[in-house]
């Protein structure tokens, strides 16, 4: 759906295509699941994915029954934007994610965001193994969240396309 320009006081103002989007934040134990609303407005925690066999198709369904228009995946870079060993880790795995999703998935700088997500759940209260059931969450929020920011001000999807491994015989 293209998108649509509105205008206001001689600027030209442009908002994103509508639909759900799905914010990850990919670990290596666990993955973080976010979702927003169609406006992306607000982003929600949604489940956290224990990561290994199943993990990929857990996160399709996912993806298929909010009926996503793109999925944003948190890139870990240093503070430098540096790229080290977990950011070619979550690569790979948005690649393959790519593969069994029919949505776009983009990756998105995450940097600070589970600092984020640890902090805004101490401030709430939570502690010890309740805070660790669901940081995972927290964060994948704090991702989806600055998705949603950046699309508001630039009126573009966020973060670097993911380019799916073509399947045989496709060019």
């Amino acid at each position: 759906m293209p998108s649509v320009r509105l205008w206001r006081r001689a600027e030209c103002v442009t908002q994103p295509p509508v639909g759900v989007r799905i914010g990850i934040d990919p670990g290596d134990a666990r993955i973080g699941v976010a979702s927003s609303d169609p406006h992306g407005i607000l982003a929600t925690p949604v489940e956290t994915v224990s990561r290994g066999e199943g993990d990929l198709a857990r996160l399709a369904q996912l993806v298929d029954e909010a009926g996503a228009v793109v999925v944003y995946v948190g890139l870990p870079r240093s503070l430098s934007g540096r790229e080290g060993p977990a950011a070619s880790r979550v690569r790979l795995f948005a690649a393959a994610l790519a593969d069994v999703v029919e949505t776009p998935v983009r990756l998105c700088d995450e940097r600070l965001s589970t600092v984020t997500a640890e902090a805004q759940l101490r401030a709430m209260g939570r502690k010890g193994a309740k805070r660790r059931a669901v940081v995972d969450q927290a964060a994948a929020v704090v991702i989806l969240e600055g998705a949603l920011e950046t699309e508001r001000a630039t009126g573009a999807r966020a973060g670097e396309l993911v380019i799916a491994k073509p399947v045989d015989g496709e060019l």
